[in-house]
């Protein structure tokens, strides 16, 4: 499948969908709602008095390549069909409505401006963000109540790393209509929104000294069928699936399939009654706050209650495998921010 302007996403199954290598896929920004979006991003900049535009280009998810002012855009917002098939697929489409797809745009162009004047090699910026040299981690722990850093994209994103937090900062900057001066007055996080405040008056009339690269990972450029890029995707991303316990839940507790089970507890009602137990023990043996403990035990309560599971076994035994496995999950987390070992992962 090589001509792309012949090809109607729509006419297609999603077995059809699933076979089609994204490189052939015929979509672009031009003719699409992304391009209003863009547009508006673009009006925003210059509302600013920023006169660098960053490109924006069709890629396999949203992102800024390091230390390039571009901005990729998921491929699978530019069709219908093919957010239809992302949300069957990974349960959402980020940014799938104008006003998420603005708060990405706003935040990826942080990357770009950074990335464009060179501005987290300035003495000031290290001083305000930190080092912009430190690593990524694999995953990060955010503290929730914490003033320091604004708050724009879900999951305390600004927390993960210096980059992420200018650019976050930068995004509600630049976001019009919203008061940040009010918003944030008595934050620490404030002083962070006056550098960016600052940053730009003294670059928004210089060209970048830094132009466009290669568009990485260009959408027209990969060779994956979008059954296999799935695949990767939802491997990447298991432990955000609802069924990502079942493996295990499906181990301790039984599924009721024989009319003499009539009379065993459901599985749920088990770990509900010993819940506050649990979570107290759990959190003093491994140091972890009560909140992320009891929204495991939350998710582990939905999961059996889904799965129709029972408890076979004394309340004791089944309360023991419970905690054992709680523990488990939460030590992961205490070192590496996951839940998530590869072990688990089902392929």
């Amino acid at each position: 499948m090589t001509q792309k302007d012949k090809i109607d996403l729509s006419t297609l199954s999603e077995e059809e969908l699933l076979r089609f290598r994204i490189k052939y896929l015929p979509v672009s920004i031009e003719g699409t709602w992304l391009k209003d979006c863009v547009n508006q991003l673009y009006q925003e900049l210059n509302a600013k008095g920023i006169k660098f535009k960053p490109v924006c280009y069709l890629a396999d998810e949203w992102f800024a390549p390091d230390q390039d002012p571009q901005i990729g855009i998921p491929f699978y917002l530019a069709h219908p069909s093919l957010i239809k098939l992302e949300k069957k697929m990974m349960h959402e489409a980020e940014g799938e409505t104008k006003a998420w797809c603005m708060m990405l745009l706003r935040h990826e162009a942080g990357h770009a401006i950074n990335y464009a004047y060179k501005l987290y090699q300035t003495p000031d910026w290290k001083k305000v963000f930190g080092q912009f040299s430190k690593a990524y981690a694999d995953a990060y722990r955010f503290q929730p109540y914490s003033k320091s850093f604004v708050r724009h994209l879900e999951k305390f994103y600004a927390q993960c790393h210096p980059d992420e937090d200018f650019a976050e900062t930068f995004a509600v900057w630049l976001n019009p209509g919203f008061d940040w001066r009010k918003t944030y007055n008595g934050w620490k996080a404030i002083a962070k929104l006056q550098y960016v405040e600052e940053v730009i008056l003294e670059i928004k009339n210089k060209l970048p000294l830094v132009k466009n690269g290669r568009k990485y990972r260009k959408a027209s450029t990969l060779n994956l069928t979008l059954e296999n890029y799935y695949k990767k995707k939802k491997h990447t991303y298991a432990e955000n699936f609802p069924d990502y316990h079942d493996t295990n839940l499906t181990k301790i507790f039984a599924v009721k399939d024989k009319k003499e089970d009539s009379k065993l507890p459901f599985a749920y009602s088990i770990i509900k009654k010993y819940k506050e137990v649990i979570c107290a023990n759990v959190s003093v043996w491994t140091g972890e706050k009560k909140f992320i403990i009891n929204d495991l035990l939350e998710t582990l309560i939905k999961r059996c209650k889904e799965l129709g599971l029972f408890n076979a076994m004394s309340e004791q035994e089944a309360i023991l495998k419970i905690s054992i496995y709680v523990t488990a999950l939460v030590m992961n987390y205490v070192h590496t921010g996951r839940f998530l070992r590869k072990q688990w992962i089902r392929n």
